[in-house]
Order: C-alpha cells, then sequence, then structure tokens
C-alpha cells in the first residue's frame, strides 16, 4: 500500500457499494447462514457477467450484507448498467420457492477512499452504507414487495446516471431529502424493472407521554373524602379533596356534627355506647 506524507495510504476516487439484506435480523443462525450464501452468489454471478476482474474489487463482509469497493478503472456506468440488472436477474432466480424471498438494499456513492490492512474507509464509505441503510429505502422495498432497490447519492445520479446509457434510465428515479447524522443530502431512489417509485410517505410521529401524575407519600393505606362547605351548594362550591389517616372529624364552628369520636377505641368505650 502507498502511503502519503502524512503517513495515512493514499486515497482513491472508487464507487462504494453497501448491500444490506432486508430484515435479517429476522433469520435463525442456520436461515442466515443460507442467506449470506446467497447474497454472495448473487453478488459473483454479476461480476463475473459484467465482466468485473476480481482484483479490481474490495469485499468486505458485513454480517448481513457485504461493502464493495471498485477501482476506478471499471466504469461506474457498467456497474450501474449491466452490473444491477445481473443482480436483479440472478436475486429473481434465488428467490423462485422461497417462502420469505431475500430483499436487498444497494446504496451507491462516488468518492475517495483509503484503503488499510483491516478494510477501507471515508465518507464515501460512510455515506454509501447511510443510503442503504435509510429508512426510505426499508419502506419503499416493504411497501412495494420489491426484491431489490438501489439508492444513489446526488453526484453519482448527476454524473453518472442522468446522462442515461446502457440499462440505465434516469426517468426511473425518483429524489427525496434524507436527514442522516453528517446533515441532510439527496438520494436517488430506484427499483430496477419498474417506474419511477413514489416514496411512502414518513409514519406519523408518536405524540409525547403524558407526565406521570404527583404521587402522594401518604396513599398508602388512606382514604380519600370530598368535602362540600355548608355555606355553598354542591353544584356551586369547589370540591376539596382530603387525604387523611385515621379518625376523621367534621366540624363547622367548632361545633362537632354526629357521632364523632378522636382515638383509640376501647372496651369500656364500647360498653358505654350500648348503655
Amino acid at each position: 500500500m502507498n502511503h502519503d506524507a502524512t503517513g495515512l495510504t493514499e486515497e482513491h476516487y472508487e464507487l462504494v457499494i453497501s448491500v444490506d439484506a432486508r430484515r435479517s435480523g429476522q433469520y435463525d443462525d442456520v436461515d442466515k447462514q443460507r442467506m449470506r450464501a446467497r447474497i454472495y452468489r448473487v453478488l459473483e454471478t454479476a461480476f463475473t457477467h459484467a465482466a468485473v476482474a476480481r482484483d479490481a474489487l474490495h469485499l468486505e463482509d458485513r454480517g448481513d450484507g457485504v461493502l464493495v469497493a471498485v477501482q476506478g478503472r471499471i466504469a461506474a456506468s457498467r456497474m450501474l448498467g449491466l452490473w444491477l440488472v445481473e443482480v436483479h436477474e440472478k436475486l429473481r432466480d434465488e428467490n423462485r420457492g422461497l417462502r420469505v424471498p431475500l430483499g436487498l438494499r444497494i446504496g451507491m456513492h462516488v468518492g475517495p477512499v483509503r484503503h488499510d490492512e483491516r478494510g477501507i474507509s471515508g465518507r464515501a464509505v460512510d455515506l454509501a452504507c447511510r443510503l442503504a441503510d435509510s429508512a426510505p429505502a426499508r419502506r419503499l422495498l416493504d411497501a412495494e414487495g420489491a426484491d431489490l432497490v438501489l439508492v444513489t447519492s446526488s453526484s453519482l445520479y448527476e454524473d453518472v446516471v442522468s446522462s442515461g446509457g446502457k440499462f440505465i434510465e434516469p426517468e426511473r428515479h425518483t429524489a427525496a431529502r434524507l436527514g442522516l447524522k453528517e446533515g441532510e443530502v439527496t438520494a436517488w431512489f430506484h427499483l430496477p424493472g419498474r417506474p419511477a417509485p413514489q416514496l411512502p410517505a414518513d409514519p406519523p410521529a408518536e405524540p409525547p407521554a403524558a407526565p406521570p401524575a404527583p404521587r402522594n407519600e401518604r396513599t398508602d393505606a388512606a382514604q380519600t373524602v370530598d368535602d362540600v362547605p355548608s355555606e355553598a351548594s354542591p353544584s356551586e362550591a369547589p370540591r376539596t379533596q382530603y387525604t387523611v389517616q385515621g379518625d376523621m372529624s367534621e366540624h363547622r364552628g367548632n361545633v362537632y356534627h354526629d357521632r364523632v369520636h378522636i382515638g383509640r377505641v376501647t372496651d369500656r368505650d364500647a360498653d358505654r355506647g350500648r348503655g
């Protein structure tokens, strides 16, 4: 690997492709291994049919997908055209007879990429991954019941897709604004073999949860009583709520009403009451 004056590996402009499987977390361990095998069959078959040499590719396994960097000597138009067609056709072939079809989200962007012994890095890599993992890409794949969705960056669309070419149809792409960690960006969405998609609306935001009612520390083993002042009728007077423990007596003008007992009842007191 070549290094620049800072000691870092030199950056090269490459096409970055992020491939993610739909709802990979729902696969058990056995099915996940089969899912991964299908992804690699789809990608490797497409690379072969699109005449993309293996030494022009960097592939990183991501568990539920693959991260790819394609050297600049391979035209981006070939990847957006012929290669994508081959991916779609092979994916459809793999999905025949499957109870749960494999769905793929593919994000693409061209930019500077740095290679080291552990893999690749750079803002171009981050953006390609964000595009593939975006919420609109997930919703679109489910809403349309599609096998594959492609999401390209604004610069890649403007530089390559918008000009058209073999198997590239710019009129079948739809733009949308995405709010990413790095800020808002424009992305272009495409479902191979279908007209320009209409992106599903964002789900309504959930209303904020109501704050919990204040807790009275004395509510344990307590009773609640409504008291209406005698000076006003029940319909006119505000209702005052008391929380009390033990005996409660009501008085107006220091005169107690009804039978009142304050304190503990003894056997002697009970005998007096009966007498």
